[in-house]
């Protein structure tokens, strides 16, 4: 229990209110450049769209043009929610064998593996996958799109050729990543002054250091003038593909001539008289589905509730969940909603923060670490295997409640990420909670890993229960390390919408189209 912070601090952040469309997203100035989509004219998909290739730029230890994930999306014309699957796949040259366990201890980032031998898998270029994110935007673009995609993707190349401001928060962030980072020299040329110094200000001062993006810049360049193709099947991803291969990975060329993304109806939940729609397959909306249909038996679902939802849902997905055809071949999460009710919830990740600690020096792309998503102990479901689809754990969700309400979340934070998107929804569909008291209420996470973590203000006898339900640890909410996944939300009720992102957040933040 971190008893150095004062107990009576109280953080708020309000949500915000609009009659036109907001953004929520964990870099308040990635949800700008979205909200000016929306004052053009845009869709919520084109301001998704820009917001996704914006926020790769201001926040590159999360996302970006290696990443992969999902959206769901939510249709008010035609009253109906889609999702697009542009999750990571292994390399087809990948073998299992060069991914020896160490034979002890566990892995030593996210996901509670078996230790494999030097962390092949989660660290370096043997731990990248192919990428989907591009490949998504361009699919949801094409379907729903209505501003040109160069017009999308260019606010993301003048954030790049400008340089991420280096606040204090970044400094923390690559300060607490500075020795991994240093392994790779186009990583700690990047992010690390001198190779191997984080860029920090000094306590009393403002801090004016830029990142040089400048080569990341000419990437989404030619993503802006090529589309999708500049990195499936064009120059651009010959490029990484080489620069991959050059520091001992797998990733060709071959890899991402053959990525598609996928857009599918998405996953429907009845719960509480409405629906909530997440997406299939390869992420966490399964699971979520099933901690859903446990929780609508219960007439007001509790905190312990919600544990022992989640506990049985983790236990059968880590039992069973995988991708079993196995021939066919740190995260973020923004919302959106526009004057017109159409929704968007988008969670992209490189998977651990900094992905692999590895950049691709000809086209400065931070890359992912999505290897790390499989079991490294051979015939489980998900167990690693060449051309396979990974399973990630992250949960957008698009929620319709009974009296109208319409709401789409998510969050970043690994396993962490369901617990928190269930408790939200839950509050928003069971308590008809607002937006603002939703994500100021304490959460617990149940993860798979046999234990409670509890928000230490919950009442003593929640936690007394809680502690009856699994081992319970105590543990305050702050903004590093976080104990508790980070959420961004939109909601629209009637013609008003509203947007809120995890209170402590320090870069998180809803914007609004100006105007409205």
């Amino acid at each position: 229990m971190n008893d150095y912070f004062s107990r009576s601090q109280l953080i708020r952040k309000p949500a915000v209110s609009s009659k036109g469309g907001i953004v929520a997203a964990q870099h308040r100035r990635a949800a700008q450049v979205g909200a000016e989509v929306l004052e053009a004219g845009g869709d919520a998909v084109d301001a998704a769209v820009a917001t996704s290739f914006a926020i790769g730029v201001v926040e590159p230890w999360m996302s970006g043009l290696a990443a992969g994930g999902a959206m769901v999306l939510w249709r008010a014309s035609e009253q109906k929610a889609y999702a697009v699957d542009y999750g990571m796949r292994a390399p087809r040259a990948l073998d299992p064998a060069h991914y020896p366990l160490a034979g002890t201890g566990r892995a030593s980032d996210l996901l509670p593996w078996p230790a494999v031998k030097d962390d092949r898998n989660l660290e370096g270029a043997t731990a990248v996958a192919v990428p989907g994110v591009v490949a998504g935007m361009a699919l949801a673009h094409e379907r729903m799109g209505r501003i040109p995609w160069r017009e999308l993707v260019e606010p993301a190349v003048g954030l790049a050729r400008e340089g991420m401001l280096l606040d204090w928060y970044s400094g923390l962030l690559i300060a607490s990543n500075a020795r991994a980072l240093s392994r790779d020299s186009d990583a700690a040329r990047l992010f690390l002054e001198e190779g191997r110094w984080p860029p920090l200000g000094t306590w009393t001062g403002i801090n004016e250091k830029r990142l040089d993006q400048r080569t990341l810049a000419a990437s989404l360049e030619q993503v802006a003038r090529e589309g999708a193709g500049a990195l499936y099947g064009g120059e651009l991803g010959r490029a990484l593909a080489r620069d991959v291969q050059a520091k001992g990975g797998s990733l060709s060329e071959a890899d991402f001539g053959a990525y598609h993304a996928e857009i599918r109806d998405a996953l429907q939940v009845p719960y509480r008289g409405g629906r909530v729609h997440v997406a299939p397959g390869m992420t966490g909306g399964p699971t979520l589905a099933q901690a859903l249909k446990r929780l609508s038996a219960i007439a007001k679902p509790s905190y312990s509730d919600y544990a022992k939802a989640l506990d049985l849902a983790w236990r059968e997905r880590l039992a069973a969940s995988g991708d079993r055809d196995e021939s066919s071949a740190c995260t973020t999460h923004f919302s959106v909603v526009d004057r017109h009710g159409n929704l968007c919830a988008v969670t992209q990740t490189l998977l651990s923060i900094f992905g692999s600690r590895v950049v691709s020096a000809s086209t400065g792309i931070p890359l992912n670490n999505g290897i790390m998503w499989f079991d490294p102990e051979p015939g489980k479901p998900n167990s690693l295997a060449p051309g396979k689809r990974c399973l990630g754990n992250y949960c957008p969700i698009v929620g319709e409640a009974a009296d109208g309400r319409l709401f789409a979340l998510g969050a970043s934070g690994g396993r962490k990420i369901v617990g928190t998107v269930l408790q939200l929804a839950s509050f928003l569909l069971d308590d008809a909670a607002s937006l603002e008291e939703a994500f100021h209420r304490p959460r617990i996470d149940v993860s798979g890993e046999g234990r409670i973590v509890a928000d230490q203000t919950l009442p003593r006898d929640v936690l007394a229960a809680l502690q009856e339900v699994l081992p319970t640890v105590a543990a305050r909410r702050t903004h590093f390390p976080y104990s508790f996944a980070v959420p961004a939300g939109v909601l629209r009720e009637g013609d008003a919408n509203s947007g809120c992102t995890e209170i402590m957040s320090p870069w998180g933040d809803a914007v609004a189209e100006r105007g409205r």
